[in-house]
């Protein structure tokens, strides 16, 4: 496989593309994998799928969406060139568990349960999805698709909005739960270079969501600490008058806080009209710290947040480079990682440009219900890379689009599939910036784009590896419609962009 290597001396391009994976001094050789965060925490993931979901089934905004069809559009016949030479050594990771036997004597296909739709809202604010499935992972929390079904290329290159992926997705229903992104993971090369053979991405989700009814509810901070089910916290700017009202009330007055403006004035606690903020130390200021009231003293307990391992990574590697402004804890252990924060108290004399605001807490109680991880509902394809070429494949996806002369051949309202030999060749395609593509005779339209290519799929078990994603569709005969499909291989730098994602645990929405 080609490798686009980083510009001469190592300079890493500033670009406001994925967060690269990157590790040691700026003139390390480029990682495999890049990464970035999608719903940040669990309030973030709520409120995604609010998005998704506040309607009822026949109006909610999954319903409203359309296919992605990215840049896809009928191409010259794909330049055949020789085959691959795998990197490292074939390897295979085996399925999550198995579905029960279902006794046929068909040859129907049986439809895996680990398929379904990638929903988001695109740079230009469009409703719109993709295909993928659920697949093994350490946390039973990934999911594999295109890596432009996740990142938005071009001129306003970012990752999508309000990412969700829905197993089974059936007319805006979802029967085992919608999963909100947490984090994606790509290649390197297709998230700085837009690299099409890279053309796959990793996502790890949340547990899953389910909606049922009501709305969120504003409750005390002792109702909300005292519910278990989804809650969110908002913050909310006020004015002077009413800051100072909460401050007074014993009820309240935690719960009112302040940013000290540009003509803030540092002063003692005693001076009259001084507010307190807080200023974030590290753990052995903390404990040293005195309990009570004045500058430097402790201000509250200390914060604990979980977050990805690369989350984890990334405040590291900024606090090995500035450990005064990132002076919080990082402690990662086999299933999670956490980062605690420690703060001081410290009085000002506000400025006329202080900003004031007030913490609201709410309650969604029988709205949004926690039905728990993706691989426990629906079980995950195993994932497979350095693959002889001209293996048998299925590729399972929700095609959608017209051809390109116009006929429309699919709904997208149920899944298809073909199979067929993949090709022995490479495939390059100039304007899509692909180079080595394996084919596959398919006519599939867009809205299939992200569709798992399966090798050894079992009919029975509804189960096989991942050895490709669809990326492109092409006109090979040059009628105007559809008649191949084509992936990036997978090979030993996939293995390694799988194995960064793999190993993140996302957690619960509670």
């Amino acid at each position: 496989m080609k490798r686009i290597l980083l510009p001469a001396g190592g300079a890493v391009l500033a670009t406001g593309l994925l967060a690269a994976g990157l590790a040691g001094s700026a003139t390390a050789a480029a990682p495999d994998w890049a990464y970035d965060t999608m719903a940040k925490d669990a309030p973030a993931a709520i409120e995604v799928a609010q998005f998704w979901l506040a309607a009822n089934e026949h109006t909610n905004n999954l319903a409203k969406a359309t296919p992605y069809t990215w840049e896809n559009k009928a191409t010259s016949k794909l330049k055949v060139s020789g085959g691959y030479s795998p990197d490292t050594k074939a390897t295979t990771v085996a399925p999550i568990g198995e579905e029960k036997k279902v006794a046929s004597k068909t040859k129907n296909i049986n439809l895996p349960k680990t398929i379904g739709k990638v929903f988001f809202v695109d740079s230009e604010g469009d409703l719109k999805w993709c295909s993928a499935t659920s697949i093994q992972g350490k946390y039973k929390n990934l999911v594999a698709t295109a890596g432009h079904c996740v990142y938005d290329e071009g001129k306003n290159a970012s990752v999508m909005d309000n990412w969700v992926f829905v197993p089974g997705y059936y007319q805006g229903k979802t029967p085992y739960g919608i999963y909100v992104g947490k984090t994606a993971y790509t290649h390197y090369d297709y998230a700085v270079y837009e690299d099409n053979d890279r053309d796959y991405a990793f996502v790890t989700v949340y547990n899953g969501i389910q909606i049922g009814g009501g709305t969120p509810k504003l409750v005390s901070k002792a109702d909300y600490d005292k519910f278990e089910g989804a809650k969110v916290d908002k913050h909310v700017q006020v004015d002077k008058a009413e800051f100072d009202k909460g401050k007074l009330d014993p009820k309240t007055q935690d719960y009112y806080w302040f940013e000290q403006g540009s003509k803030s004035q540092p002063t003692g606690p005693d001076y009259p009209g001084a507010e307190v903020t807080k200023v974030e130390v590290s753990k052995a200021t903390y404990d040293a710290a005195k309990v009570g009231k004045g500058n430097g003293y402790k201000f509250g307990e200390p914060i604990t947040e979980h977050v990805t391992f690369a989350e984890a990574d990334a405040y590291l590697k900024k606090q090995q480079a500035n450990a005064e402004k990132y002076p919080a804890t990082v402690v990662k252990n086999e299933q999670t990682a956490t980062i605690t924060h420690y703060y001081v108290q410290a009085w000002y004399k506000p400025g006329k440009d202080t900003k004031y605001f007030r913490t609201d807490f709410y309650i969604i109680d029988g709205f949004l219900k926690d039905v728990g991880r993706l691989g426990d509902n629906v079980g995950g394809q195993g994932i497979a890379w350095n693959q002889k070429t001209g293996s048998k494949v299925f590729v399972f996806g929700y095609p959608a689009d017209a051809h390109p002369d116009g006929h429309k051949a699919y709904t997208g309202v149920t899944p298809k599939w073909c199979y067929g030999a993949t090709s022995g060749k490479t495939y390059a395609s100039a304007a899509y910036k692909a180079e080595e593509h394996i084919a596959l005779k398919c006519a599939m339209t867009p809205g299939a784009n992200g569709a798992p290519w399966l090798i050894k799929y079992s009919n029975a078990k509804r189960l096989g590896y991942v050895n490709g994603v669809t990326s492109l569709f092409h006109d090979q005969d040059g009628n105007n419609r559809y008649d191949y499909s084509s992936s990036p291989y997978f090979d030993g730098e996939t293995g390694a962009v799988y194995a960064q994602a793999e190993k993140n645990w996302s957690g619960s929405l509670k």
